[in-house]
């Protein structure tokens, strides 16, 4: 069902197809990315369909990981259209160094999706956890998936409901996967929690599990979580790491990483989400900005000392 990986030949010219295979995105997700944003095929001889080439695919693949990483896809694509393709063959090779493509497991989820299979849709995203983890899941396929729905929805103006019957199946499932742990790393919890007026929780979930998966226990207060309410647990409980998630710039408040209560030995916080970008320089000191999931986890066993 699931295709191997293609090897990247540095001199070989793609079509938009290969291209689409290579990253796990469909054919009209690149044509609206070459239309939107400028990241289109660069080489072109007359008569001929236009290429992709190495360049093209090195800044293809940096714009799929930020956007995996929680950045908005014109951001992204600023940002790819400005990465530094002629440094070293080293550089280079880290940025090819791209999982197993899971883009038939994409599309098969992405289709399901669209016929609203929530049973078929269940079995495939656990089989894929079993096969391969959780966060491998959420990388690889759960994050590309999302993005082709988003995409659709921007592209059309219709799907937002498949979208919402998404995330719920994914909730659930990553709920699964966040039970009791059988002896955790830490020795006291690691607390999660969206900002006030975040309603958006899907990435905290899919943290969460992941955390699970490397035996880090967790207070998961979810959406919306009042400051009050986030007080009184990092009172009671002590959490070494406090992990703020901020989907939406609208949702961020400076007030509410300034006003956590004071408690002995100091925990880590750490915010994540798109929402945060816009409050760069301007929070205090003890909070860190996390640029998506691999980089949240790494923080928090980092700070764990585990």
């Amino acid at each position: 069902m699931m295709s191997t990986r293609e090897p990247v030949d540095p001199n070989e010219l793609l079509t938009v197809a290969a291209v689409a295979r290579k990253l796990g995105v469909s054919p009209s997700t690149l044509r609206t990315w070459d239309r939107r944003y400028g990241l289109g095929p660069s080489s072109h001889n007359v008569g001929t369909h236009r290429r992709y080439s190495k360049t093209d695919l090195i800044r293809l693949t940096s714009m799929v990981r930020l956007i995996v990483a929680g950045v908005a896809p014109k951001d992204a694509a600023l940002k790819a259209l400005k990465l530094n393709v002629h440094g070293s063959k080293q550089a280079i090779e880290k940025v090819f160094r791209v999982p197993e493509n899971q883009a038939d497991l994409v599309t098969l989820l992405h289709r399901s999706a669209m016929k609203f299979n929530q049973a078929q849709i269940e079995k495939l995203i656990r089989k894929s956890i079993a096969d391969i983890g959780v966060e491998a899941t959420w990388l690889e396929v759960l994050s590309p998936l999302l993005i082709e729905v988003g995409e659709v929805w921007v592209r059309t103006g219709n799907g937002i409901e498949v979208e919402h019957f998404l995330s719920e199946i994914l909730k659930k499932i990553l709920r699964e996967n966040t039970g009791k742990i059988d002896k955790p790393r830490n020795s006291r919890p690691v607390l999660l929690a969206c900002v006030e007026n975040e309603l958006h929780s899907l990435a905290l979930n899919a943290l969460a599990a992941v955390l699970a998966e490397a035996r880090i226990e967790c207070i998961f207060l979810g959406a919306r979580t009042p400051q009050i309410a986030l007080n009184q647990v990092v009172i009671k409980s002590a959490p070494p790491v406090i992990f703020l998630w901020a989907q939406s710039s609208e949702n961020v408040d400076h007030a509410y990483v300034k006003e956590l209560p004071t408690i002995r030995p100091a925990p880590k916080v750490l915010l994540g989400g798109p929402g945060w970008k816009a409050a760069k320089g301007k929070l205090l000191s003890r909070a860190v900005i996390t640029e998506g999931l691999a980089e949240a986890r790494e923080q928090i066993l980092q700070a764990l000392a585990v």
